[in-house]
């Protein structure tokens, strides 16, 4: 498998989950960047460039979602790459590649602004900010002259996210700045925005309600296991944008980043940050939320033995809380460890798509609000075991000619209660072998 196929997935979603492209590459993707990478090693740049972009397009449902455009001239290949709230447009020739992405218009844009943009400069690798008469832009300019798909990859994989990231944090933290370039975003139905302000308003009361049964003593871990996985839990499931995503990240990288801090001082900032959340209105809270196509995965490709490192810790943990008799925060642990890894970790596909899964069989009340087909009955605590086990094999099968050891397990899987169910699940995760033998 080429290394781009870190970015596919298999099961379609009628729905966008986390950070990550909910969505497959072209089945002939690896063709794809093959024929790029021979053409670049013949100077036949142009051809190289098109073949290089058309294996980066993604598609849902075998439709293509448009996520990168192109156009051939004689001696020009023009393109427009979408990434969230960012829409980058260049120019390819054989001498180079030129590629922007508008920001602003120039005039508005105050001291502050003007400070933060020179910041970001500093920041970035291959693309920087600048300003003309009319607009201040994110631009990168790159030589064909030694140029391969690998090495073009990483600094359009930068302008695309930087530029997507600049304009959710200026519309937070400028309010005032309108940006430009952003008529490609889709609204999300009143009905889907209405049921995941139920969702969120639901989760924040059931969380909150269950810190004040925690044990007056020495509760600080169980605190922060809860707020952290609501937070990541709203982001995964929910997906917000601008402020909302925004001031969450901040607080999460806070919380495992301030080494100086107490526990007791970060969880205060963390029920700060949930009440406000809940105080947010649904007019407030349905303009945080749109529909976009992406072309990159923001977070880079985690080695399966750190997952499996976490999931051994986490465990751990819960086996601890399990022998001083703290039930109560077992099952949010449980869920907290899907939630972080998905949140903090480049997956492999598979590994993605399990977990997704499992976040499917651990909130059944949301996914059903969703219309999607439930795996798990709360109420009778009752599994749709042949459904799990099919779909396990539907997402290890494809997989299984690269990785000869690589098996599905949903037979194996405890289906006795949630939580037996969930512990299962996490060992036969770390389990997986994705050796090419």
């Amino acid at each position: 498998m080429n290394w781009l196929n870190f970015f596919e997935t298999k099961t379609p979603l009628r729905h966008s989950f986390g950070r990550c492209i909910n969505a497959k590459l072209a089945p002939n993707e690896e063709e794809l960047f093959n024929k790029s990478y021979e053409a670049f090693e013949t100077q036949n740049i142009l051809d190289a460039y098109e073949y290089f972009f058309k294996s980066l397009e993604n598609f849902t449902d075998e439709k293509s979602n448009q996520n990168i455009l192109t156009s051939r001239e004689e001696e020009r290949l023009n393109f427009t790459i979408f990434q969230g709230s960012a829409k980058v447009t260049g120019h390819v020739t054989k001498e180079h590649l030129y590629a922007e992405s508008t920001l602003c218009k120039s005039p508005s844009a105050h001291v502050a602004l003007k400070r933060y943009i020179l910041e970001r400069n500093y920041q970035l690798t291959y693309a920087n900010y600048f300003s003309d008469d009319e607009y201040i832009k994110l631009k990168l300019h790159h030589d064909n002259s030694t140029i391969t798909p690998q090495k073009i990859f990483f600094p359009l994989r930068e302008i695309a996210l930087n530029a997507d990231f600049d304009k959710e944090y200026v519309k937070t933290e400028f309010c005032d700045i309108t940006l430009e370039d952003i008529e490609h975003l889709r609204p999300i139905e009143e009905e889907e925005l209405e049921v995941k302000f139920s969702a969120e308003r639901g989760w924040i009361e059931e969380e909150t309600s269950k810190i004040v049964t925690l044990p007056s003593n020495d509760n600080s871990g169980m605190q922060a296991f809860i707020y952290l996985y609501l937070l990541f839990k709203i982001d995964y499931l929910l997906v917000p944008r601008y402020e909302i995503h925004q001031k969450m990240s901040k607080k999460i990288q806070h919380y495992y980043g301030d080494e100086g801090s107490t526990i007791e001082s970060k969880n205060e900032e963390l029920k700060e940050y949930v009440d406000k959340l809940k105080e947010m209105d649904f007019e407030t809270f349905k303009t945080k939320f749109y529909n976009a196509q992406y072309t990159f995965n923001p977070t880079d490709k985690t080695p399966n033995e750190e997952i499996s490192a976490f999931i051994d810790e986490s465990l751990k943990k819960i086996r601890w809380y399990k022998n001083n008799r703290y039930n109560q925060i077992i099952p949010t642990i449980y869920s907290y460890i899907t939630f972080y890894i998905l949140y903090n970790y480049g997956l492999h596909p598979v590994v993605k798509e399990l977990l997704h899964t499992l976040v499917e069989i651990q909130n059944p009340q949301f996914f059903k609000a969703l219309e999607y087909n439930l795996l798990y009955d709360e109420q009778n605590q009752s599994f749709s075991k042949r459904a799990i086990i099919t779909r396990i094999e539907n997402i290890v099968t494809p997989y299984q000619e690269q990785f000869k050891l690589l098996e599905p397990f949903g037979s194996e899987l405890n289906y006795e209660t949630l939580n037996e169910f969930s512990h299962s699940f996490y060992l036969n995760i770390t389990a997986l072998n994705f050796e090419e033998v």
